[in-house]
């Protein structure tokens, strides 16, 4: 499995499309799904979401990125106002090639009174951008669906991404457990997730991960950031040699509320030889953090575990993305689209 969150993912037969908040509030998400299904599109993938600032920001990066589009003298506070803490629905379309252009014909121009008869905005729409202009707002226009590929492929991770598959309030029971790259190299993965099963902790969703420069980087953003206070080591440099490109294998830690106090305690200190006996690191540790300053490298310390639950929030993300791909799979019975070889 490589790190990737969506390697290999054919995007262009998937969509996302977007229900907008006046699609939500006048309930008509139901019926926007449903003409697209009966337009030939297998969706799958639903989620309803608040939407988050972030967010939006980089749905609409384009027109953000592009001034004097519209008539809007501040454009990221009317997508504030639109967007930010209200409810919105996303889900996935499956198509044949060129689903992108097929979708965005079927929902119609932006502005809906411009909108043909039979499509999603023509047929639904209740606004008009001369009215959105008037009052300095954007114009409520129902859904929004991916222009191409690669506008496909961000906007999966923007509304699938983050660990949606677990409630926030989840992180208070659930740890992120990371077996380093040595802990692979000498065999103990299974000996340390023995020693905290027979601790009282649930182990599940074990993952064998090729780790990405991305994925390392984002997991020590502290050590990074603080870079300049370990003058004797380049700490970018070292994440790099002891991490990118190596195994790891991760899995999900479950207890009660102090999981992660707890499965600090039992890795025991971060240098190996201040690690107590009983702790992980103390037993089956063989490095020490006077070797490895002066091999200019980072300790080897076998594994870790998520600070706290915002760090395991962070973590999973980090570590799970690629679970997130099982919604992109082709659903099966798919009603097959028309190839120009057809017309």
């Amino acid at each position: 499995m490589s790190g990737a969150v969506v390697e290999g993912v054919d995007f262009d037969r998937w969509a996302v499309v977007l229900c907008k908040p006046d699609a939500v509030v006048r309930g008509l998400v139901d019926q926007v799904l449903d003409r697209i299904t009966v337009a030939g599109f297998a969706v799958s993938g639903r989620l309803d979401v608040l939407a988050q600032p972030w967010q939006l920001h980089v749905v609409y990066r384009d027109l953000l990125a592009t001034p004097g589009l519209r008539n809007l003298p501040d454009l990221p506070a009317a997508l504030d106002v639109a967007f930010t803490g209200r409810p919105v629905t996303v889900a996935l379309a499956h198509g044949a090639p060129g689903i992108h252009a097929r979708l965005r014909r079927l929902i119609g121009a932006t502005d809906p009174t411009r909108a043909v008869p039979g499509t999603i905005r023509g047929d639904l729409g209740d606004d008009s951008l001369a009215a959105a202009d008037a009052e300095r707002r954007l114009v409520r226009n129902l859904v929004h669906t991916s222009d191409d590929p690669a506008s496909a492929h961000r906007e999966y991770g923007t509304w699938y991404g983050h660990g949606r598959s677990l409630h926030a309030s989840d992180f208070d029971h659930c740890s992120v457990i990371l077996c380093k790259p040595d802990a692979v190299e000498r065999g103990l993965v299974d000996t340390i997730l023995k020693r905290f099963e027979a601790a009282g902790i649930t182990i599940a969703t074990r993952r064998d991960v090729t780790v990405q420069r991305w994925q390392i980087d984002v997991h020590y953003w502290d050590l990074l950031v603080d870079a300049d206070h370990f003058t004797d080591r380049n700490i970018p440099a070292c994440l790099d040699d002891a991490y990118t490109g190596k195994a790891v294998t991760i899995a999900l830690a479950y207890g009660e509320p102090g999981i992660h106090a707890r499965l600090r305690q039992l890795l025991g200190h971060f240098d190996p030889t201040r690690a107590a006996q009983g702790t992980i690191r103390g037993d089956l540790g063989n490095d020490s953090l006077a070797r490895a300053l002066d091999e200019k490298r980072l300790v080897h310390n076998l594994v870790h575990t998520s600070d706290d639950p915002d760090a395991a929030r962070r973590d999973f993300g980090t570590w799970y993305g690629g679970s997130r791909r099982p919604l992109l799979t082709a659903p099966a019975g798919l009603p097959r689209q028309p190839t120009p070889a057809d017309r």
